[in-house]
Order: structure tokens, then sequence, then C-alpha cells
């Protein structure tokens, strides 16, 4: 075990759980975003970074951000972190892992008394999972001015309640976030460092290298809620040539995009097509034919051009469909995340800092999107780090193990020493 990594252990292993204490549920953990859950997490975050010594606030969309002050605070910060909200029922590891880390990196160096040339800053981010509303991000998208006013209207999946209501009731400034411009001056960040879980099983299965520098992250195009309209009608009563059935239609769609995302990793495009909600009315019978079904999409590319051809094409195919069925498909506003390249000197950075100290690792895409993208998307120079962990994520038995997790937190803590 590294100097560091013995330092650092007990700090970060009681972190984990104290946390994970305070927002277990069931199974797993559930903190959803901008709820009292998340501001527990927040407040021992808060407690943790004011017993290293560092400077603590929060901006107006109620980010957390605690500061190692440099030496020179006029240079731009150098900045990590990732979100504390969950999916419900999820896993304790995702986002925190991207917080304590860049604490555990500012504890060793205040204990140290090694002082960086420019602030070191740690932001914890509100609401990046938000299921409930369909649009991931919201904390960092505040931030930088992108999170859009059409967004703030979404409803909250199963109060109904708008996103706007719901950050007004916390005393955030709607009208601040909604006017598109930055909560904080973006060029007084000189990188920007999310180290993360990688939510898959590739760095888990490698021997050796269990940390990664992340190449890039796809970017995605979503539906929240989609509906088919045909009509209800007997299931024993009516032929197939007289049925409009909303179910039929969408399964033949579902198949052939289906068979159109095989044709296209064939081609070698880089694509995930997913349709991970369908639900029928609550009268749904089996002796019903059901005229109406919702359904939710999400299609991810580190291309953005892939993902847009794909979506002209499910569109093409769902025409067909409606006029093969007797149906009608209602797209709801689709939902952008745009894919992000890592900055190139930064990512260089990284890889050096790995290979210098001796850590091993590989490079890898990121799969799935993170707040870093949104960053790189502002214009801020920004990176991944990827830790191995088990049992996937979005899940109650997301694990991770403490010397993978070390790894990576080293990267980034030579990252930090070797900037200036």
């Amino acid at each position: 075990m590294t100097e560091f990594a013995a330092h650092v252990e007990d700090f970060c292993t009681r972190l984990f759980e104290d946390i994970r204490k305070l927002t277990a549920d069931t199974c797993g953990v559930t903190r959803e975003g901008y709820t009292p859950e998340e501001e527990k997490v927040h407040e021992r975050l808060a407690e943790a970074a004011r017993e290293i010594g560092l400077e603590v606030h929060a901006d107006d969309a109620l980010n957390l951000w605690m500061t190692l002050p440099g030496r020179n605070r006029d240079l731009p910060a150098f900045v990590s972190g990732s979100h504390t909200d969950s999916v419900p029922l999820g896993g304790n590891y995702d986002g925190l892992a991207g917080i304590v880390a860049p604490l555990a990196v500012a504890k060793y160096l205040k204990d140290a008394n090694r002082i960086p040339e420019r602030d070191f800053c740690i932001v914890a981010f509100r609401m990046e999972e938000c299921p409930e509303f369909g649009r991931a991000y919201a904390g960092s998208l505040a931030l930088t001015g992108q999170l859009n006013p059409f967004e703030l209207e979404l409803p909250h999946r199963d109060t109904g309640k708008l996103l706007k209501d719901v950050l007004l009731e916390r005393g955030v400034d709607v009208e601040r976030i909604a006017s598109g411009e930055p909560l904080i001056d973006l060029s007084k960040i000189a990188a920007f460092v999310e180290l993360h879980i990688e939510q898959g099983p590739r760095l888990d299965k490698e021997p050796v290298n269990r940390a990664a520098v992340v190449t890039g992250i796809r970017g995605y195009l979503r539906h929240k809620r989609c509906r088919v309209e045909g009509e209800t009608a007997h299931s024993g009563a009516v032929d197939y040539e007289f049925r409009h059935d909303a179910v039929a239609a969408l399964t033949d769609l579902l198949y052939v995009m289906n068979r159109h995302w095989e044709a296209w990793l064939h081609d070698g495009k880089d694509l995930v097509f997913t349709c991970g909600v369908i639900n029928t009315p609550s009268t749904a019978d089996i002796s019903i034919i059901s005229g109406d079904v919702s359904f939710g999409l999400d299609m991810r590319s580190l291309s953005m051009e892939t993902i847009r051809a794909f979506h002209d094409l499910l569109l093409e195919e769902a025409a067909a469909i409606e006029e093969k069925h007797g149906v009608k498909f209602i797209f709801d506003d689709v939902i952008v995340g745009e894919a992000a390249r890592p900055d190139a000197i930064l990512f260089n950075r990284l890889v050096k800092a790995a290979t210098d100290h001796g850590i091993p690792h590989l490079q890898m895409a990121s799969g799935a999107g993170h707040d870093a993208a949104v960053m790189t998307s502002a214009g801020v120079p920004t990176c991944m780090l990827f830790v191995a962990n088990q049992n996937g994520s979005h899940n109650p038995h997301e694990a991770m193990r403490i010397s993978d997790f070390l790894s990576g937190a080293e990267i980034l803590m030579h990252a930090v020493v070797d900037y200036d």
C-alpha cells in the first residue's frame, strides 16, 4: 500500500459507510435529488470538509463547493467532483466515489502541509441521475447555464410536480437558472476531473489494470414518454385485419429497430438503443386489445451524428408501422445530452500521472453519461477517471473494492500535485 493510500483509507471507508447508513433504503440506497436524503449527504460531506480545514459554500443551485486554498488564488482552480444523488434502490458509490476521492486528496495534502499552487476545489453536484424528471445533470447544467427553461417544466413521474417547483421549494433561484447564465465564472476553472466507478465489467475483469483514463463519454437522445394510440377492443371478437393494436405496433417498432441496431454495430458504428419503460393503462386485461401504450426510449453513441441518424430512422419506421396497424405514434420532445471528448492536454496529464507513478491503468470510453460531459460542453477542460467496481451499477448490489478506489484517487492526487 502506498503512503497516500495508507493515509486516507480509513477516512474514505468511514465516509462511505456513514453516507450509506444515512440514505439506506429497503435495499441499497435512495437519495433523490433536492430531497432531505440528498441534503443529508451534503451535510455529511460539508462536515468532513470542515474537519479537513476546507472552505465550504453552496452555489445558487445548491451544489456544494469545498476548497483547499492554493498559494496563488488568482489562478484558475483545479476542480474535481461528481454527484450525490442516486437512482431509487441504487448503489452507494455511483457519484459518491467521485466526491470522496478528491476529499481524500485534499486531506492528504492538508495533513502533509503541501499547499497546491492554485485552489483545489471539490464540487458535489445535485440531481445528476434525475430519473424522476427524465433530464439528467440538473445540478451541473444549472451551474453552467445549460438547463433549458422547458426542462424546468418537466413533471415528476410520480407526483406530477414540476422541476421548477421542486427547486423553488428548496430555495433555488429558478429565474436565474432559466436565464441561461452560468452561476460562476467558468474561466476560473483550469481543469475539471471526475472520478467515477466504471459501472460495467471491463475493469473488474482486468487482473492488474484496475483504473482507467476515459477517452470519451457517449451522448444521448431520449424520449421520456411516448405513446401509441390505437383502438381498444375485445381480444376474442376482433380478428387480425380489423385490429388497431397499440402493443403490437410498439412490438413491431422495437423489433425492427433492434435489427437495425445489430446491423449498425456490424458496420462499426458506436451505438446503444434501449426501451426501458413500457406501460399499458391501469384498465389493461388479457382479454383486451390495448388501444393505448406508453414507452420511453434511450439512444447513445460517441457520435451525435450517429444518434441523430438512428433517431431519423426510428421516425421513418414508426410512420410505416402506423400505416400497417392503423395506429398513431406520438413522440414527446427529445431530450439531448451531447457526447463529450476529453481535453487532450488534461487527458495526457492524467495518463502521465498514472504512468510516472507506476499505477496500472487502461484507456477506455464511457458508455454512461456523467456531469463531466456537461462541463465539457460548457468549454471547461475536462477528463474522467474510472475505477473498477463489481455487480454493475444502478442496482442495490453495486460494490467497489477500496483498493481499486484508492488507485484511481492516487492518479488524481498526482495530477493535482504535478499540475503546476
